[in-house]
């Protein structure tokens, strides 16, 4: 295959025409603008491999479960396949999903979210898409009737659930920290601060230690950030009225793929339901 000069024809990572505002034409006073960043070719697929079976290996060896890491690994690709179409359909790729060993995936985006509505979609988008993941899990539960299956859909309703915790890097602090920004700046550093100080107190004392470093690491990062965001259109009132509800339909729905999986194996009662989704988030120990 050859490089040519003739024009490539649009891509779904492209913006729409009517996402854009006309660029104002430059004038001699104008300073040159940057050139565009170099695309992203993303992760080398020899790595990707590696870190996807350390990744599964890691969450085998910890739960002892070959059912729980398969599921956790088919949920993370799911839920950052989200992000990337969010990312791609908002003009912000090609984007790329990068599996980190011992700790999960990220999307990597090409290019900057136009405004924080679109990164609000963005962070929400790989949660609501990653429920879908849980759907193999109860069929091969019905067509086999072992119970096993419904705790590998728990499973993926629980990851998708504790990424949206408001708390740096996850999805949470993304889809809700330009809401209280819209408030007051302070009270998005407070919260985040706050609830992160919360999750990485919960990892360290559940015995999630590789969890809670990396979060704790990432709370530090965030506290020595200059820009608490990328530069952006601000969330408009009603904008921020819709981020809000969506972040509750997002949580209320994968509470409910996590209790519609565990209802069964806790015989139809849910305080017993509840019980067993409290055992694996370390609460009631």
């Amino acid at each position: 295959m050859t490089e040519t000069n003739a024009p490539r024809p649009p891509g779904p990572w492209d913006p729409r025409p009517e996402d854009v505002a006309p660029a104002p034409a430059l004038t001699a006073a104008d300073p040159v603008r940057a050139a565009e960043p170099p695309l992203d070719k993303g992760q080398n697929p020899v790595w990707a491999v590696l870190s996807t079976l350390l990744l599964g290996g890691f969450i085998w060896f910890v739960s002892g479960s070959w059912v729980i890491a398969i599921a956790a690994i088919w949920g993370l690709l799911v839920h950052e396949y989200g992000h990337v179409l969010a990312m791609n359909r908002l003009g912000m790729g090609p984007a790329k999903i990068y599996i980190i060993p011992f700790l999960g995936g990220v999307a990597k985006s090409q290019r900057l979210p136009q405004s924080e509505w679109h990164g609000v979609l963005v962070s929400l988008a790989g949660p609501a898409f990653g429920l879908l993941a849980a759907i193999p899990f109860f069929a091969l539960f019905l067509g086999t009737g072992q119970g096993l299956w419904l705790l590998g859909a728990a499973v993926i309703a629980l990851i998708n659930l504790v990424n949206l915790a408001p708390a740096p890097p996850l999805d949470g602090s993304k889809a809700l920290g330009p809401v209280l920004a819209h408030i007051h700046p302070m009270l998005e550093r407070l919260a985040m601060i706050a609830i992160g100080a919360l999750v990485v107190w919960w990892g360290f004392t559940t015995g999630r230690w590789v969890l809670a470093a990396f979060l704790a690491i990432a709370l530090i990062g965030h506290l020595r950030r200059g820009a608490w965001r990328p530069d952006g259109r601000p969330l408009s009132r009603r904008e921020s009225v819709f981020s809000v509800g969506l972040f509750l339909a997002t949580a209320a729905a994968c509470a409910g793929v996590g209790v519609a999986a565990l209802m069964p194996l806790a015989e139809g009662s849910l305080p017993n339901a509840m019980t067993i989704a409290g055992s694996y988030l370390g609460i009631g120990r």
